[in-house]
């Protein structure tokens, strides 16, 4: 009996591993997808505009960074946690909850930036007045992509991407006619307002903007801390860049971006990165949770390695092809891709052991790794800065962020042990 119960129950590891596979799969498809839009975005200001414009563009784009942060700590970070491989109705009554928190964080959000973005005037001024206007679509737009990879639903994320870069073609093609950092926005946020009306009928699901306060109520435990944590990342991000503007001047900060972007496919998928791994560590620790570690600690190699190879590929690149892709900001932007190859590279190694904590909800120690992340972030970045300009600040992000990653796995394999004394469940599926 124990032998025909094996060979029935044999290919199961294998099909729960295609599945894997398979949803993995639809995740890397649907942050190339990502991506390519925020890259060719990227680019095209970055060559329309010149060095001093896409310093402040750049300015907009990380304080959209931290309001997006704000949202996926609050709204759909919990929902991954807690409502990945569940059952259809309670996913979708959590998902009704959470996108309809996002929206009213987009909301609530986008008015100060649109106030102050009036009370500035000037370039800088429209450009986070239409940031304002646009938020709202924008985090609906990310709320739908986290809550069809909770569903395993990857496939879905990815067509509404699509969509999303289909409708920025046309969008684009209207802004450069203007030729402004806020007409660039508003394309930007117009084609994401597509996107994010295409996932309520692709989901059947309405947001319900008036249960987010429940929302908030019942996920507090893990809400708050999450919040704290994204904000820290991308507060240290939007730190750094107004403190290096300060410091060495607008030119700086879009060499840096510039730099970043010649990065772009694994910022991006680092900065998304809980849309596939957190949904999928959660099912690996629910299934076969020894094998958790060795998950996180392939995904962080896998993405490490990845960088270091694409920066090798950067350094390789002729100028020529480097000047046609960013224009003027190339020469500034070239001197940093080998700071910034290794930060991506420690960054992504650290990821792996992010998504395991997430899975494992041990929100007080990702909390403590993510404040000592950001605070070396700020320091590192600054204090290069004052050395070394732009090139003294990448570098000092890169031995920052090195240093973060030994204390994510640290942290992880702490909490690794302590699972294994005290197992604690913390899946809901209500």
């Amino acid at each position: 009996m124990t032998a025909e119960g094996e060979k029935a129950t044999a290919p199961a590891a294998p099909t729960a591993k295609r599945a894997m596979v398979g949803r993995l799969s639809w995740g890397l498809a649907d942050q190339a997808a990502s991506s390519m839009s925020n890259f060719v975005v990227g680019i095209y200001v970055a060559r329309s505009l010149g060095v001093a414009a896409f310093g402040v563009f750049s300015l907009a784009w990380v304080t959209y960074g931290v309001v997006l942060n704000v949202s996926r700590g609050l709204a759909t970070d919990p929902l991954v946690v807690r409502f990945s491989g569940v059952p259809a109705a309670p996913w979708r009554a959590a998902v009704a909850r959470s996108s309809g928190t996002a929206l009213g964080l987009g909301a609530a959000l986008g008015a100060p930036c649109l106030v102050v973005g009036l009370a500035l005037g000037g370039s800088v001024g429209s450009a986070f007045a239409v940031l304002g206007v646009v938020l709202p679509a924008l985090l609906l737009q990310d709320a739908w992509r986290f809550a069809f990879f909770a569903a395993g639903s990857g496939r879905k994320a990815f067509v509404n991407d699509l969509v999303w870069g289909v409708a920025l073609v046309p969008a684009m093609v209207v802004a450069a006619r203007v030729g402004s950092v806020a007409a660039y926005l508003l394309a930007w946020g117009a084609s994401a307002a597509v996107a994010a009306g295409y996932g309520c009928l692709q989901s059947g699901i309405r947001p319900r903007m008036p249960e987010a306060r429940g929302w908030l109520r019942e996920q507090r435990d893990l809400g708050y801390r999450y919040l704290v944590e994204n904000v820290a990342l991308s507060g240290a991000s939007q730190l750094r860049a107004y403190g290096l503007g300060a410091i060495v001047g607008l030119g700086a900060v879009g060499a840096v971006r510039g730099a970043e972007l010649l990065m772009g496919p694994f910022l991006a998928v680092l900065m998304g990165l809980s849309l596939v791994t957190v949904p999928e560590a959660a099912r690996v620790l629910r299934q076969a949770p020894h094998r958790l570690g060795t998950f996180c600690l392939l995904l962080g190699g896998g993405q490490a390695a990845a960088a270091l190879l694409w920066g090798v590929a950067l350094l390789l690149m002729p100028d020529r092809l480097g000047e046609l892709m960013l224009g003027g900001v190339w020469p500034s932007a070239s001197q940093l891709i080998v700071p910034i190859t290794l930060g991506v590279a420690g960054a992504g190694l650290g990821t792996g052991a992010a998504a395991g904590l997430r899975a494992l909800a041990a929100a007080r120690r990702s909390l403590r790794c993510q404040l000592f992340a950001s605070a070396g972030y700020v320091g590192g970045g600054l204090g290069g800065a004052a050395v070394a300009g732009a090139v003294g600040s990448a570098w000092g992000v890169a031995a920052a962020t090195l240093s973060s990653s030994a204390v994510w796995w640290l942290q992880l394999r702490s909490a690794l042990r302590e699972r294994h004394h005290t197992p604690t469940p913390e899946v809901r599926t209500s």
